[in-house]
């Protein structure tokens, strides 16, 4: 608490400031300015103005937490990747990203609260990603940010993990609503106009899996792994990695949904293709599953250049309707791009293409908020405080979905408008 000494010296040197700057105002009275001292957090050393969230990540396979103030400073941070693990099994197996969370989470949340020097009885809020995502994952997350928001009394605001994503850039860069936004990564691909803080338009989405679970798929499949450059790496990391000593002519792969005149995605279709050409060379080369190929780098070079043909298309159709329907301006509109797959910069160079010919701006966060991270949890908690939006004092009866879609669907309206994309030379 602030004692009468310290309220003393801070009211002389609000009045001083005000005195000094707003001279053209009337002076506040005495008890205006004890509501705004009563509103600061003070102790020795350190005063808070500003409001305070505690974001936790735990969606998937990174235990994340961040403490960010509303002017965007992140005051501490910290995370637990599971990468390593999930390397070994082949995969994201969901109990045991679960019990890694558990033996986590709270080394991280403390961590975070460390290095920013803020306590729990200081934070504004607590802000947890609840949907979507691994149930198991999910579940680690939201228990433990319940215990803390019980313990604390604090505001609980539940985040959808896409709508993070697409407010991260607001965080790093002066963007204003709306924007459109294509969000790829391992679990995720989406297009939506984002109108505001919770208020998005779904153009388009994957009809099964998402880019970068296939890049993985097809790691796998290829045995990246035991590749000397390639061993540490994740699947979409390594397929980037060998495919710029690949040539990409050497297979012809051709984009899904060649005739589908809509802003859908799909993967499978591809992989499969994927699969029997890689099963073919095996065959040809001589080769047991499990051994790697000498075209690997070919085949790396073709899958990520046909993935990126997919994706760009797709967003340049999304740009084309949301100009012609007037949702973007058709000077200075401007596509975020965020998400795992957002740091492929083989990807980015092929959306550049197309926001260069449609005269867009295109912006992507850096690579380490591309990924899970606690951060644009908190971020995302900042702007629902700012708009008095899903800020929750009573949390009973709150549940983690693991299946949860993002804002209101006018998929089927694109569809209809069955946009023609003007052929670009995608030349990368």
């Amino acid at each position: 608490m602030v004692n009468l000494w310290q309220k003393g010296i801070i009211y002389k040197v609000t009045m001083l400031i005000l005195n000094k700057t707003a001279r053209v105002f009337s002076k506040p009275s005495k008890r205006k300015i004890y509501e705004y001292l009563r509103s600061i957090n003070f102790h020795p050393g350190k005063v808070f103005l500003h409001k305070l969230v505690l974001g936790i990540e735990t969606s998937c396979d990174d235990t994340a937490a961040a403490v960010v103030d509303e002017s965007g400073n992140v005051l501490g941070e910290a995370i637990h990747s599971q990468t390593e693990v999930h390397l070994k099994t082949g995969g994201i197996i969901p109990p045991v990203a679960q019990q890694l969370h558990r033996e986590n989470i709270q080394r991280i949340v403390q961590e975070a609260l460390s290095v920013s020097k803020v306590s729990p009885s200081e934070l504004t809020a607590i802000a947890t990603t609840i949907k979507p995502g691994l149930a198991l994952s999910l579940g680690v997350g939201l228990s433990f940010s319940l215990q803390l928001v019980d313990k604390f009394k604090k505001p609980f605001i539940p985040i959808h993990h896409m709508e993070a994503h697409a407010l991260t850039i607001r965080l790093t860069n002066k963007v204003e609503f709306p924007f459109l936004v294509l969000l790829i990564s391992g679990g995720h691909c989406l297009l939506a106009l984002v109108r505001g803080v919770s208020d998005f338009l779904l153009l388009g989405k994957s009809l099964d899996i998402a880019p970068g679970d296939m890049l993985d798929k097809v790691a796998r499949r290829l045995s990246l792994i035991k590749h000397p450059e390639c061993s540490n790496m994740s699947g979409g990391k390594a397929i980037e990695h060998l495919a710029k000593q690949g040539n990409r002519l050497h297979f012809d792969f051709t984009p899904p949904m060649q005739r589908a005149k809509n802003c859908d995605f799909s993967f499978t279709g591809l992989q499969h293709v994927i699969d029997k050409t890689i099963m073919q060379k095996e065959k040809e080369e001589g080769v047991e599953k499990g051994q790697i190929l000498s075209s690997a780098a070919d085949i790396a070079a073709a899958v990520q250049h046909t993935t990126a043909c997919h994706i760009a298309k797709r967003t340049h159709r999304a740009i084309l309707f949301c100009k012609q329907r007037d949702l973007l301006s058709q000077s200075n509109a401007v596509l975020v791009v965020s998400g795992g797959v957002a740091s492929n910069l083989y990807i980015r160079k092929a959306l550049e293409i197309v926001t260069n010919a449609t005269q867009c701006t295109l912006l992507c966060p850096p690579p380490r908020l591309c990924t899970d991270n606690g951060i644009m949890i908190a971020w995302n908690g900042i702007e629902r405080l700012r708009a008095g939006l899903g800020i929750l004092y009573d949390t009973e009866g709150i549940r983690y979905e693991p299946k949860c879609p993002l804002g209101v669907d006018i998929t089927e309206e694109v569809g209809k408008a069955a946009i023609k994309v003007p052929r670009l030379k995608m030349k990368i």
